[in-house]
Parts: C-alpha cells; sequence; structure tokens
C-alpha cells in the first residue's frame, strides 16, 4: 500500500488524487506512474513496490475522471472541458512535486497506454524535466484514429475482437485471468472517456505526427517502449514501429524497443510480468543524473 495518499490542484482547480510509495532505505532515484484509460493508479501496487525494492521512491496519480480523482456527482471518464489538456500538464504538475521533493535524485517516468499517449505529447515540451521514460502498451496515437468512431465513446471492449470467442470483455488485457478478473470486478475499471475528450486526444496526437514537434525532444533523454506482441492496441507492431522510427529520425539517440512475445496490453499484469519489471530494472540505469531544468 502507497505510504502517502496527497492531492494536488489541476490546471482548473479540479483535485488530483496522487500516491507516494517510499523504499525502506535511501531513496537512488524517483519514479513516476501514468495510468491508462478506464483504471487507477493503485493498480500498479506491484510494479510500486518493484521499484521501491530497487531504490525508487514512487510517485503516481489518478488521471482527472479516474479513479479517486473522481469527484462527486462526476461521470467517470468524463475529463472535463478542455480534460485532455489538462490531463497532460498534470503529468507535469506532478514531475514538479517530485522533483521539489527529490531535488538531487533522477526521474524515472513510466506510462501505460493512454498515460503513454499523454506523455508522448508532455515530453514535446517537457523532456528535460525527467531523466528516462519508459511507454508500454503504447504506439502512434495517429495511426490507431482511423479504427475508431470518434463521433462516440471509446468502449475498450471493442479490443477484445482478436479473442473471440473470449471468457470476459477484457481478455485483451492479459493471459492472467486472475489479473482479468480483478480488473473486471473492479468499479474503477472498464470505461471510456467522453466524446470531447477522444476528439481532444486525437487532436493531439496531430502533433506527436509532426516531425518538427518530434525534434523538440531533447536528443539524449533515454527511452524504452516495451510492448506486448499481442496487443491489440499495436495492430501486430504495426503502430509501434513508426514510433520508433520517429523518434529515431528525430535525433533521440537512445530509444530501445522490447516486445513481449504472446503477451497482450498490460505487460505489468501479464504471465511473464517478473521478466518484465527484471528488463525494467536492468534498463532504468539509464536514468543516471537528474535534469538539468524542471522548465
Amino acid at each position: 500500500m502507497p505510504n502517502e495518499q496527497f492531492t494536488f490542484p489541476s490546471v482548473d482547480g479540479r483535485e488530483i488524487a496522487a500516491y507516494r510509495w517510499d523504499p525502506t532505505g535511501t531513496p537512488v532515484g524517483a519514479a513516476m506512474i501514468v495510468h491508462g484509460m478506464g483504471e487507477h493508479v493503485l493498480r500498479y501496487e506491484e510494479l510500486a513496490q518493484t521499484l521501491n525494492r530497487e531504490g525508487y521512491v514512487a510517485y503516481g496519480h489518478d488521471h482527472r475522471g479516474h479513479g479517486s480523482s473522481v469527484q462527486p456527482g462526476e461521470t467517470p471518464g468524463d475529463l472535463g472541458q478542455d480534460g485532455w489538456s489538462a490531463l497532460v500538464a498534470d503529468i507535469g504538475t506532478l514531475a514538479g512535486i517530485v522533483r521539489e521533493n527529490h531535488a538531487d535524485l533522477p526521474i524515472l517516468l513510466i506510462a501505460h497506454s493512454m498515460g503513454s499517449f499523454a506523455t508522448q505529447q508532455f515530453l514535446l515540451d517537457n523532456s528535460d524535466r525527467v531523466d528516462a521514460v519508459v511507454l508500454s502498451g503504447t504506439g502512434c496515437l495517429d495511426l490507431l484514429e482511423p479504427a475508431l468512431d470518434l463521433d462516440s465513446e471509446l468502449d475498450l471492449a471493442m479490443f477484445n475482437a482478436p479473442f473471440a470467442p473470449a471468457r470476459t470483455d477484457f481478455d485483451w488485457l492479459s493471459r492472467d485471468e486472475v489479473e482479468v478478473d480483478k480488473y473486471v470486478a473492479d468499479p474503477l475499471c472498464g470505461f471510456g472517456v467522453d466524446v470531447d475528450s477522444v476528439k481532444s486526444m486525437f487532436g493531439g496526437a496531430r502533433r506527436l505526427a509532426d516531425p518538427e514537434e518530434v525534434a523538440r525532444i531533447r536528443a539524449d533523454l533515454p527511452v524504452l517502449i516495451a510492448v506486448g506482441s499481442h496487443d491489440p492496441v499495436n495492430a501486430g507492431l504495426a503502430l509501434v514501429t513508426p514510433l520508433v522510427d520517429r523518434l529515431k529520425a528525430a535525433g533521440v539517440e537512445d530509444v530501445t524497443l522490447r516486445v513481449y512475445e504472446n503477451s497482450r496490453h498490460e505487460i505489468f499484469n501479464e504471465t511473464n510480468r517478473a521478466e518484465v519489471f527484471t528488463d525494467l530494472v536492468a534498463w532504468s540505469g539509464r536514468a543516471r543524473k537528474p535534469a538539468a531544468s524542471i522548465g
């Protein structure tokens, strides 16, 4: 369980729920966990504990419209007016809190799925605020758009089609049935986001497809892209390879792609997650020193 729960204000005054997990000894680094759509950051308890064992103090927050950040009377998945831009900005707000609390520590940013898309956008203007980035369940968001109806609320169960006949609507998340069943039973999981926010999210993807914008990411930022080969969100890696190519073409020098064979969308909840955690810990040494500027 987290050692502390706290809140911070979003740009429109909404209170964002956040958490901190402490290692037993003196921290060697700070990690930020940015979760995906239709879930909450407490699902990443095992990842946070893994990071703690390696000496990282771990932070995470529930996106607006998600988890404990959903305010009374609000609908889960409703990000609010200009919600996507605010969601991206919240990553920066938490990064500022982490930097203030741990000025001498490198910051490792780990982002999954929708959180990875928001993080990609965050990096266009803020790559000097973190020291290494892990993107999981990710790809080129703009290339995903043709498969979706942006005039309808995003239904996460649509990604289950490749696994029909399926045991649940969310078999696409993981081969681990226990983890899938936990997700299905969790009242804070399983929803999409509102139509306006979906459109705003894909509107932001235009910047991610612009080579001049991607070139704003600092060249020496280490980036790990970690995905499952059977993740329907990356369409058989068709959305992942272009992401790697775009980053390298923009001059980002240290881009690593790790594909886990037969794994699905949530590699941190997969049957081979011990392997994923081991690889992540080994790679995280690339976050060697704190960034010089927090913007």
